[in-house]
Formats: C-alpha cells, sequence, structure tokens
C-alpha cells in the first residue's frame, strides 16, 4: 500500500482520508490552519454557538454510505440526524406566506394551492416531474462517476421542454423555465432561491439547475444535533480510528514532482514529505493562484467554477425562546432593495445558554464582483430577518457577521462552489478529480461534483476509488 498526502481538512478531504485509510493507505493530512472541517466552521460566545457555513444536510445517504464503508459504527450512532418539517417557509416580498413539508410533493402541491391560488401547486408539480428527468438523466454521470477527461457528454442541456403548446421551444436558462411555466411571480421567486442559495442567478444559471429543488424536495433536508458542525466532528473522529495521522498549522507550499508525476509536498517549514499520491482538498483556485500545483500556461487550467459569489452571515444572539410554531428555515425573499436571506433558527439545546435564548442564523449569497458595503448589508439581512422572527430588535442582545474574508481566512477563497451543473456549453462543470498532473487528484467542493456537503463527501468518494482502484474504477455503486 503506499503513502498519501491530503492538502487540508475539509469533509471532502477528510472522506477521501478515512477512505483511503481503510483500503490500507498510510495517511496524512496538512491542514494550513489550527482547525478541520473547512468551510463547515463553528462560532461560540457567551454560551451560544452557531454553524458559520451549511445549516442543513441534503442527501445524508453520502455520509451513511462513508460511515458504513469506513467503521462498524453508523452515521446514526455518531450523530443526531433529524428531517426538518416544514423543510422551509417562504415568505414572499408582498407578504404571502407558505409552509412547504419535508419531502412530500403531494404535501407541496397542496400548499402552494393553498397560499398561492389553485393552479399554483400543480404548475410546481409538473415543473418537477420535468426536474425529475433532468436528475435521471445526469445523476450518474454527474454525482457518482469520475468526471470523464473528454467533458462533451455532460455538455448537454438536460431539461425537457414541455411537451404540448407554445412552450415547445428549447429552454436554456432557469430564469426561462420560471417565466414560461411558472409564470406566477412568487413561484418564479421560489425557483430562483434554491438557484441563489448555491450561487447561482437565475438569468445566468442553466435550466438543468432545476435538480437542486427536486434533489432536496425529494430527498428531504436534515439537521444534525449540535449543528453541522458535529458532523464534522464526527469524520474526524472517523478518520482518527482508522489512523489517519493530522498535521494542523502546516501550510502546503507547493506540489513536488518528480518525472512529471507529483512525488510529494513541500511545506511552509521546508519540509519535503514524499508520498505516492496527493491528494489536493484546497480550493482549487487558490492552489493554482498560490503555484501549490505547478503549471506553466493559462491553459494548462482545469475547468472549474468560479462565479464570483460569496456568502454573508450575520450571527444574532437572542433573548427569549423560540415562539411555538417557529421553523427552523425560513427564507425571506428579497424585494430588489436587499438579497433573499435564509433565516435558521434550529431548536437545540446545544446552541444556547437556556431555555430563555435563541440562536438564530442568517445568510445570503453576494456577488464578490461589486463592492460591498458589508456592515449596511449585513443591517439589511438583519431587516429581513425581522419578517421571519418575531421582536427581533426587541430581542437582540449582539451581532456577528462574517464576510467573504472570514470565508478566505477559513478555506483559502472568499467564494463558495456551487454543485456541478449540465448545459449546453459545460460551463458549470467543477475541476475533474484526475488532476492534468498524474499522482495528483482534487476532492472538496472545488472539485467534480462540486460543492455542498453532500457533493464534497462523494468527491472523497471518488478520489478514494480512482486511488484504489486506477483506471478501473468507473464509479460509486
Amino acid at each position: 500500500m503506499g503513502r498519501i498526502v491530503v492538502i487540508g481538512a475539509g469533509l471532502g478531504a477528510m472522506a477521501a482520508a478515512a477512505r483511503l485509510a481503510v483500503a490500507g493507505h498510510t495517511v496524512t493530512v496538512y491542514e494550513r490552519t489550527s482547525a478541520y472541517g473547512g468551510a463547515v466552521g463553528r462560532f461560540e460566545r457567551e454560551g451560544f454557538a452557531f454553524d458559520t457555513g451549511p445549516g442543513l444536510l441534503h442527501l445524508p445517504a453520502v455520509y451513511r454510505d462513508l460511515f458504513v464503508k469506513t467503521g462498524k459504527r453508523p452515521l446514526e450512532e455518531c450523530v443526531g440526524l433529524s428531517q426538518v418539517d416544514p423543510a422551509a417557509r417562504h415568505v414572499f416580498a408582498d407578504g404571502t406566506r407558505v409552509d412547504l413539508p419535508n419531502a412530500s410533493r403531494a404535501g407541496t402541491v397542496a400548499a402552494l394551492d393553498a397560499a398561492l391560488g389553485a393552479g399554483a401547486g400543480e404548475r410546481w408539480g409538473d415543473f418537477l416531474v420535468r426536474a425529475r428527468e433532468a436528475w435521471d438523466r445526469t445523476r450518474r454521470p454527474l454525482l457518482e462517476e469520475p468526471r470523464p477527461a473528454d467533458p462533451k457528454a455532460l455538455a448537454r442541456e438536460p431539461y425537457p421542454a414541455p411537451k404540448a403548446g407554445l412552450l415547445r421551444r428549447p429552454t436554456r436558462t432557469l430564469a426561462q423555465v420560471g417565466e414560461r411555466e411558472l409564470r406566477d411571480p412568487r413561484l418564479i421567486a421560489l425557483l430562483d432561491s434554491y438557484a441563489e442559495a448555491y450561487g447561482f442567478p437565475a438569468a445566468d444559471a442553466p435550466a438543468s439547475a432545476a435538480v437542486l429543488p427536486y434533489m432536496e424536495q425529494s430527498f428531504g433536508s436534515w439537521y444534525v444535533a449540535g449543528g453541522i458542525r458535529a458532523l464534522a466532528d464526527a469524520v474526524y473522529e472517523r478518520c482518527r480510528e482508522r489512523r489517519v495521522e493530522f498535521v494542523f498549522d502546516a501550510r502546503v507550499d507547493e506540489v513536488v514532482t518528480e518525472g512529471g508525476r507529483a512525488a510529494g509536498v513541500r511545506l511552509e517549514s521546508g519540509e519535503t514529505v514524499a508520498a505516492d499520491h496527493v491528494v489536493a482538498g484546497a480550493p482549487v483556485p487558490a492552489l493554482y493562484r498560490e503555484q501549490v500545483v505547478p503549471w506553466e500556461r493559462a491553459d494548462e487550467w482545469p475547468a472549474f467554477q468560479g462565479h464570483g459569489t460569496g456568502r454573508l452571515t450575520v450571527l444574532l444572539a437572542l433573548r427569549g425562546g423560540r415562539e411555538e410554531g417557529a421553523a427552523h428555515r425560513t427564507v425571506v425573499h428579497g424585494d430588489g432593495s436587499r438579497p433573499t436571506a435564509t433565516v435558521l433558527r434550529p431548536d437545540d439545546p446545544a446552541l444556547r445558554p437556556d431555555a430563555d435564548h435563541e440562536s438564530v442564523t442568517v445568510s445570503a449569497r453576494v456577488d464578490l464582483a461589486q463592492g460591498q458595503d458589508w456592515p449596511g448589508l449585513a443591517g439589511r439581512l438583519v431587516e429581513a430577518a425581522g419578517r421571519a422572527v418575531p421582536g427581533l430588535a426587541e430581542r437582540l442582545l449582539w451581532q456577528e457577521v462574517r464576510t467573504p474574508e472570514d470565508v478566505r481566512e477559513a478555506t483559502g477563497t472568499p467564494e463558495v462552489p456551487g454543485p456541478a451543473l449540465a448545459d449546453a456549453r459545460g460551463r458549470w462543470l467543477p475541476a475533474a478529480n484526475v488532476s492534468p498532473v498524474p499522482g495528483l487528484y482534487f476532492a472538496g467542493g472545488w472539485s467534480h461534483p462540486g460543492g455542498g456537503l453532500a457533493h464534497a463527501g462523494m468527491s472523497g468518494a471518488l478520489v478514494a476509488g480512482l486511488i484504489v482502484e486506477g483506471t478501473e474504477f468507473r464509479g460509486s455503486q
């Protein structure tokens, strides 16, 4: 068996490390910061605790598989996992509210009809039927198989046009899907919010982004007791159980090559660590920008998503407990003067000093290409959160703002990657797991199949399979 060096201790990198250790490899993880988890962070103060990255888990089967394949204790014995119901409360710009149930198409159709008027639910249900076609066409090549060296097979728009009427014209963007098929501005806002949550503007996102609401509404939204950080803790402990070694505060400055192949890494300290394979779990753009990965020409850069979107998060410590009927997640849709905000109010004793207080997180995706007044935008997000949290202004004890620069400090880049999407031009595909340098592999949200907790976990499975089985590996089973 070989020696494996892993760069970074994010979820995707740790998922690869645990699987490779089970296969008999000697695995060492070098993390440039003092903590594991990457974007899955935690902030604590005065008895309050908050997730600073993702707050919910989708497709928990990815981590169930990781724990089954790497040890005796299944995921549910390592973390508390529960479905969130309703999956989300939506507050539209005109004041209309609707609670969407978790993983129930019939319930969603009924809720939309009741809140938005007869026929709204049927239009959304018909849209989900077509979204399922796109999901069925792309699920395996985009999620369960390594990205092919020639991605042309993925550069086709998988979202089907309706089979009748004037709508039979091909649909290219998610915005066109909303305008042609949903029509109601609130349904359009609902559709757009799923794409925007991953940093995809609806006007530019491909129609295949329809798989995002399909995935969530079909497989559900899950909460990890103690916050998503508890999932990172569990994956780290599983790595330790498999004798993965972690070295913190150890920045990797260079991937060392010999004979055109990755042969190890050089640390900031000057130490060189030999390896048979190197797995880079750090953001691919940062690896190339900082010359960690050897390259000479710009056309040698692997394709990766760089849409210029980050996340602004405001952590709110409130006096007073949650009111009866409070939703775990509320999406407050923007009205032109502020972005759409996601408000998380987990009913979790581990995140608050006592029952007479509450921890609330409000976040929004932001355009990094434009200069931003972060304090001003944070204020607008708190104002938006007031539409989801009764009496917020009077209850507020203190707040903490986490900007894209805080994300850069934790991960190496201020951008937050989105999942891989298929379209006619192949613009939405992240870096392949097999890098241009033999012996070097990419894992984590900036590599295939892209960003998000589930997708990062899948990238770890794909990289481990490629190293263990080589060119014979055809994907996860």
